[in-house]
């Protein structure tokens, strides 16, 4: 069989689950939680799932922001075969993983892909909160792992986008271990001086922030995205201070110089490719 019909086949394998993620059964109309005003559902998945009253950028699936920011038919899936286990046997989360699974169609939390953009070749990584919060376990630490390393044997860039509550409490110190492990990728993927720019979306916190999400050579951001370690609440409480406004949104981060850029979905798969084209070699067009 022709690569040709391999690349089609696996464009609309990605449509597919791309349309599902996106797809939300009920009303014709969603309400958005920032603004409170309601749009045409069609309205907001042209958009990206944005608000196109107030520029709220709602969860996005992992297979739906593929299909975003990658070229149809460059779609290709790494490491299928790392899914979710129950290492402690912690009461009762085999059935919050089955409940997940069912749920998303996704075996854990991340997916992992090689792709293009714009026709330059990329490894790309995507965590969905949809699945335990986009929570970090020994899977998802393995799954990212494999695919830096693979980025790095293969030398080419690599995008990693964040979306979690941090790490994944049911595998205790099991889930903390990948910080460290996805961080010692990272090192030995950065002497090879290759391209890592990590995306940062709503919300990044906990072990994910505290590890591979703020090691990019390039750090971006989208509209609004709560990003921190400890939450706002729980900062406030310890210091018994009044945070300012905004704190640990994208916007204030940009402002002092934790992120690099805040990027609206709509632009992201343009700035991408404006990256990958300056850090080219040579910088060839």
């Amino acid at each position: 069989m022709s690569e040709s019909i391999f690349a089609r086949r696996r464009a609309r394998l990605l449509a597919m689950k791309a349309m599902r993620e996106n797809y939300v059964p009920g009303d014709k109309l969603v309400q958005c939680p920032k603004c409170g005003q309601e749009s045409e559902r069609r309205l907001v998945a042209q958009g990206l799932s944005v608000c196109p009253k107030c520029g709220y950028h709602f969860p996005m699936g992992a297979y739906y922001r593929l299909s975003s920011v990658l070229d149809p038919g460059s779609f290709r899936e790494l490491f299928t075969k790392v899914s979710a286990a129950d290492p402690l046997a912690f009461p009762g989360y085999r059935e919050k993983l089955s409940a997940a699974q069912r749920r998303t169609g996704l075996s854990e939390a991340v997916v992992t892909a090689l792709g293009t953009i714009d026709g330059r070749k990329c490894v790309v990584g995507v965590l969905d909160s949809r699945f335990l919060m986009g929570s970090m376990s020994a899977a998802v630490g393995e799954k990212l792992t494999l695919a830096i390393e693979y980025a790095g044997k293969s030398r080419l860039p690599l995008i990693l986008f964040a979306a979690s509550g941090g790490a994944r409490m049911q595998e205790g110190i099991l889930s903390l271990m990948q910080m460290a492990k996805t961080s010692a990728a990272l090192a030995r993927y950065a002497e090879k001086g290759l391209l890592y720019i990590s995306v940062l979306t709503d919300p990044t916190t906990g072990g994910v922030t505290a590890s591979f999400a703020s090691l990019g050579d390039i750090i971006l951001a989208e509209p609004g995205a709560l990003i921190g370690f400890a939450g706002p609440r729980v900062i406030q409480q310890t210091i018994g201070e009044t945070l300012p406004e905004g704190f640990q949104r994208a916007e204030y981060l940009e402002e002092h110089g934790f992120v690099d850029a805040v990027v609206p979905r709509g632009q992201m798969r343009e700035t991408l490719s404006r990256l990958l084209r300056l850090h080219e070699k040579g910088g060839r067009s």
